[in-house]
């Protein structure tokens, strides 16, 4: 009599986190820019009546507002990211030899810039138009190009330091910058009026889901 066949052990969760979180984020990602390339109306009524009332605050403090615009402009600016990214990069080729995982980094890095720019060209939404503006911005808005840049640079950072088993307080500050500046910077572009809520939702999912496709083409070239 043949035995019973042995049922294989399920999978940890930690497995099936890995491969549907990459699956959720592009499904919200595609979702989103349909809903804004469709120019969905309940979505375009949100985000003007969330834009409309931050502005308002906006014009109100001033002094919230132009230490803002100093974050953004300068602190959090796509440019700002960017370059840390090659110092980061330069650092590995020059105390670790890595010059593989500092290539990784700059191509990642820079291939979340070319699509976030083809899909500003390819959505072409307009950014918001006040009467009264606090800040100004150049290219159409969709997706966010500081929430995603921010995104992309964080992770990637905060996933090289992980990978490399930094102490439990260096970890946690870094986390903690990490998150505060992507998160801050997208809540600085809708309160300067510069864009639409969903455009920084859209930065931080495709971030995130730039980040993880970044991540498992390391892993799976063993750079």
């Amino acid at each position: 009599m043949r035995p019973p066949p042995v049922a294989s052990p399920p999978r940890p969760p930690a497995h099936r986190v890995r491969v549907r979180a990459p699956l959720v984020l592009g499904a919200c990602s595609a979702l989103l820019i349909a809903l804004v390339a469709l120019r969905w109306h309940p979505l375009m009524a949100f985000d003007g009546g969330v834009s409309r009332t931050t502005h308002r605050w906006a014009v109100a403090e001033s002094g919230v507002t132009q230490v803002f615009r100093i974050l953004t402009d300068w602190v959090w600016d796509p440019l700002t990211m960017r370059l840390l990214c090659a110092a980061v990069a330069v650092w590995l080729v020059w105390r670790r030899s890595a010059w593989r995982t500092a290539l990784w980094l700059v191509a990642a890095t820079a291939l979340a810039t070319l699509l976030q720019q083809g899909l500003k060209a390819a959505v072409d939404r307009p950014r918001p138009v006040f009467a009264d503006p606090v800040d100004s911005a150049h290219y159409a808005a969709f997706p966010s190009g500081h929430a995603m840049t921010a995104t992309v640079v964080c992770g990637l950072l905060l996933w090289l330091l992980h990978r490399h088993g930094p102490g439990r307080a260096l970890w946690r500050v870094a986390l903690a910058v990490g998150v505060l500046s992507v998160v801050g910077v997208g809540l600085t572009r809708i309160w300067l009026g510069v864009h639409w809520p969903s455009d920084v939702l859209g930065g931080w999912l495709l971030g995130a889901w730039a980040v993880w496709l970044a991540t498992a083409v390391y892993g799976r070239r063993g750079a």
